[in-house]
């Protein structure tokens, strides 16, 4: 059934995703915080960093809030994480209560460690919230290259419905009620993409890669399951999925950073490099925050950590990670598998 949506945010990520649902049929408003943004993308069709990309004239790009707010179906907030509950708390006065807001961005508030629909719940508590992760790059999403992805939420009708309006042939939605899980799993990956760039920057192999990836989720899980997921969650698109994807993708702004920052240069040297915003880095001080929270033995992250705003050298934090005290595989995973079911669920 068509839709009436508002996008905000109109960044590599907002703009596939809006092309994605123009070329369904869907009515779709386009909102970008620059008007010479708005202006160059009006003009051209076109954006900065999709450049194989055509923007369907039936996109309407505006500045205009209200605009791309009032009598939509369906918000979607598609804005870097430290920018959310500024941007919700923009299009508070313009959203009635039937809106569905929809969250497409990853990352944990600093201060607070709310997820990106836990602001949206805090700012707008009388509307159904979701969020849409895992492995989708803009780059292939905007050029109808086959993705697959999860959209959670607690309300299981709003998810079916959700799941029909982002589905084609080419784009592939599975459903899940575990929405912190899947939050999770999309804002904490990009800590370990990190780790798998520095690895690559350095010089290591796939067999380091591996071992990042795969301890990575194991400490990804452990932070998710004290916080009352679902372990299944992490094994799906929006934790494993995103996890392959983004520290093996040269798309990946978090990896590409990761590789300049295993080269040598400075935080501040690898992120102009890169010229988009780096959510790794944010994620990485609150992915921390969260593992001393829960009292969770999260090595990778502090390592992470400590490279980044302790100017730690990253071949002494290699080898500090690899002659740590010896241990089993899974001495501490015996008890984690919370089943997260759909509200009114038996």
């Amino acid at each position: 059934m068509k839709k009436n949506i508002g996008v905000i945010g109109a960044g590599s990520w907002g703009c596939a995703l809006a092309i994605h649902l123009a070329k369904l049929g869907h009515d779709v408003t386009l909102w970008a915080f620059l008007e010479e943004e708005v202006k160059s993308m009006n003009e051209t069709r076109k954006h900065i960093n999709l450049p194989e990309a055509t923007i369907p004239d039936s996109i309407v790009i505006t500045n205009d809030v209200e605009e791309t707010c009032k009598d939509k179906d369906i918000i979607l907030v598609v804005v870097p994480s430290n920018f959310m509950r500024q941007n919700i708390e923009m299009i508070k006065p313009y959203v009635k209560d039937n809106q569905i807001i929809m969250n497409a961005s990853k990352g944990i508030e600093e201060g607070t460690l709310c997820t990106m629909t836990d602001i949206i719940k805090d700012v707008l508590p009388n509307n159904v919230c979701a969020t849409l992760s895992g492995p989708s790059h803009a780059e292939e999403v905007s050029r109808n290259i086959m993705t697959t992805i999860t959209i959670a939420t607690a309300d299981e009708q709003v998810a079916k419905m959700l799941q029909e309006t982002f589905s084609s042939e080419t784009f592939r939605v599975y459903i899940n009620p575990d929405l912190t899980g899947v939050e999770l799993g999309g804002s904490l990956k990009n800590i370990i993409a990190l780790a798998a760039g520095i690895a690559d920057g350095m010089g290591q192999g796939d067999n380091a890669k591996a071992a990042l990836i795969t301890r990575g989720l194991v400490e990804i899980a452990r932070i998710g399951v004290a916080m009352g997921s679902d372990l299944r969650t992490f094994y799906g698109l929006s934790g494993l999925g995103d996890l392959i994807v983004t520290c093996n993708s040269m798309h990946s702004r978090n990896r590409r950073c990761g590789i300049l920052l295993g080269q040598g240069k400075t935080l501040a040297e690898a992120m102009d490099e890169v010229k988009m915003v780096v959510e790794g880095v944010n994620s990485a001080k609150t992915g921390l925050e969260l593992a001393k929270k829960y009292n969770i033995s999260a090595p990778i992250i502090e390592s992470i950590n400590k490279i980044l705003f302790e100017d730690s050298d990253a071949r002494k934090e290699a080898i500090d990670l690899m002659t740590r005290t010896s241990k089993a595989e899974f001495e501490a995973e015996a008890n984690m598998f919370n089943v997260i079911k759909w509200e009114g669920a038996n």
